[in-house]
């Protein structure tokens, strides 16, 4: 049976999700005006989604499962969504990201950036996660807090956690890692800019990790003492087009796939400094499309 977007809206009707909170009030200004979302965005071709859509479930290519588009326990298209017509996303830094275990699968965007970018992104259900303790300096946590900093504070900040694991060492008499400095250059010129833009470019961060669950869920994942003493980002404040957004929260708690985005977007022009031309759009290449689909179910059963 083919899954029209009817059926997708028809699936959604009283669904309560929500994801992380990654607001910053000074920071309106940059909103995504929620009149235009999903716009311009440069995507590769959706063609491959709209034949699967007419052509509905099919079969998981690893598990046989009935899915539509991909498989959101193995990770792969599904047999009518070839992969060879599925973008690839190269992404700057590492992701990892924790799922809840009672976030239900079907429902989490998380698993777009593991099929569009899976040689960059990785998916532990918790309490299954990493020791993180010794990348500390090289690891930050997407998460709003009293201690979280913007995406241009990451160098400074991960600089800091550096030297104070190398003086941590020195106390306890084992062997300590040189702490890079940076070159001096005179603050004039086009040399001032060169420099900042090295020293952006060489944030020694490596790795950041999305927590994917509901609201009420997070505090049992964040307060892990796994996750204690990692460096904390907060977003700009941006507006959601998750369609199964809570009742109640505010439009800046963006979906994991969201909050994957900007938060590249923002290390791409902030950090590296450099023009952003959609290198991370396909990213959300099934959100866009799923969207659509919701949008004009919505418009249809409007009209009748």
């Amino acid at each position: 049976m083919s899954l029209s977007s009817a059926a997708i809206l028809e699936g959604d009707q009283g669904t309560k999700r929500k994801t992380e909170s990654l607001k910053s009030p000074d920071s309106q200004a940059a909103s995504v005006p929620q009149e235009t979302p999903l716009q311009n965005l440069c995507l590769a071709s959706q063609a491959v989604l709209e034949r699967a859509q007419k052509q509905g479930r099919s079969k998981c290519t690893k598990c046989n499962s009935s899915r539509m588009f991909y498989c959101y326990t193995c990770y792969v298209p599904v047999e009518t969504v070839p992969t060879r017509e599925i973008p690839v996303v190269k992404l700057p830094v590492k992701i990892d990201i924790i799922k809840h275990p009672n976030e239900t699968d079907g429902k989490s965007t998380a698993v777009h950036a593991k099929l569009l970018a899976p040689e960059d992104v990785t998916i532990y259900t918790y309490p299954c996660i990493p020791d993180y303790e010794e990348m500390k300096h090289e690891i930050a946590l997407i998460f709003p807090g009293p201690n979280s900093v913007s995406v241009n504070d990451i160098p400074l900040s991960l600089q800091n956690k550096l030297e104070k694991k190398v003086g941590c060492e020195k106390d306890d008499g084992s062997p300590a890692e040189p702490v890079l400095k940076h070159a001096k250059v005179e603050p004039d010129g086009n040399f001032s800019e060169l420099n900042s833009r090295s020293v952006s470019k060489n944030s020694g961060l490596k790795k950041i990790i999305f927590v994917d669950s509901t609201w009420n869920q997070t505090n049992k994942i964040i307060t892990d003492e796994r996750l204690q003493g990692l460096l904390q980002i907060e977003l700009k404040s941006r507006k959601t087009c998750f369609w199964r957004h809570q009742r109640g929260k505010p439009d800046t708690y963006l979906s994991t796939i969201e909050a994957i985005y900007y938060f590249l977007v923002d290390y791409h022009q902030e950090l590296l400094k450099e023009k952003y031309e959609g290198q991370y759009d396909n990213l959300l290449f099934f959100y866009s499309f799923m969207y659509k689909l919701i949008k004009n179910a919505r418009s249809s059963a409007g009209k009748e």
